[in-house]
Formats: C-alpha cells, structure tokens, sequence
C-alpha cells in the first residue's frame, strides 16, 4: 500500500507537466455495482437461493426427526428399561451429531456453489472493464469499490461505469436484484 501511494504520488506530479499530462488518461468504475447490475449475477443468484433452499429443506428434516424422537424420549422415558433409554440418548446424541456435520457440510458447499456460480459473472465484469480500458486508452482504472483510492477528481476521470453497462446491454434504470428476487430501491 505504501508502495502504490508513492507511484500514484509519482504518475500524478508527471501528469500535472504539461507534455505528459496529455497522454495519461484514468478511468474509475465501481465494479461492485456494475456486478450487482448484470442479469448474468442475477440468474446466479435464483440459482444459488435455490440450492441454499434445498440445504434448508434437509436440514430441516433433520431437525424434524431429532425433535419427534426428543419428543418420544420425553414422553416414554418413565417407562423404559435401562437399555433402552441407553440406545435411544445414544440415538439422540447421533442424529445431533448429524446435524451438526450436516450444517458445517452444507456450509462449505454453499461457498463453493457460490464462488461457482459467480466466477462467470466475475470474469465477463473483468474482461468488460479490461477491454474497455483498452479502447479509450486508459492507463488505469481504479476500483471505487475497493475504497483505496481517497480522491478522484470526477472532471479529470471518467467513470466506465455506464459504458460497461451499454456493453453488457444492461438497461440504464436497472436495479440491482436484492435477496428474494425484487429489485432494490
């Protein structure tokens, strides 16, 4: 960070003299939002809540069956014999255990399906700004995203932002899709 402080320091004292300064050109785009605008983020996204759905429903079988026999134990437990409470506290523990297991599994299987499903969105997001840079000869492109950069000057940089979205067809008044599938506001 203390190193990219110092070449920005440098490229914008080079930029000001007057022979240089007209061959630098800088962009900035919020990549954050371009992603969160791209139908292709939003089809992952039904297909995600989907798949976590999915997750839910088993975990919920399985907490179902726990409690049904948590609730069998309670009730019949006065007239059970020793081995029998035994083998069901050992049956309760196991299907606790399960779940457990199950919710750590299903977890990580969740992060994988996202970073799955969303690495295409990622990569068209890239590409896009990358080709766009090349095309208006930009030099750099920051990430407004990112919160590094402390000061853009809007009039000196030009925001890519709406001609990543015209390039990806995405219609100027879109709204991001929020969680649940409706629009945010």
């Amino acid at each position: 960070m203390k190193h990219l402080s110092k070449i920005l320091l440098v490229l914008f004292v080079l930029a000001s003299s007057t022979g240089f300064s007209q061959n630098l050109k800088f962009g900035h785009i919020n990549s954050e939002e371009l992603i969160s605008l791209m139908p292709d983020r939003d089809s992952a996204l039904v297909k995600l809540q989907k798949y976590a759905t999915d997750l839910d429903e088993t975990l919920q079988e399985m907490r179902s069956e726990f409690q049904t026999k948590l609730n069998t134990y309670q009730q019949r437990q006065a007239t059970w014999t020793a081995a029998v409470l035994e083998a069901r506290q050992k049956e309760l523990q196991e299907i606790d255990q399960r779940i457990t297991q199950y919710q750590q599994t299903a977890q990580q299987e969740y992060q994988q399906m996202q970073q799955i499903l969303f690495a295409p969105v990622l990569k068209k997001a890239n590409e896009t700004i990358t080709n766009l840079g090349k095309q208006k000869g930009l030099i750099y492109i920051f990430d407004t995203a990112s919160g590094a950069i402390p000061f853009i000057n809007s009039e000196l940089s030009e925001d890519i932002l709406p001609l990543a979205k015209t390039t990806l067809k995405i219609p100027a008044d879109k709204k991001p899709m929020a969680i649940g599938g409706q629009p945010t506001q």
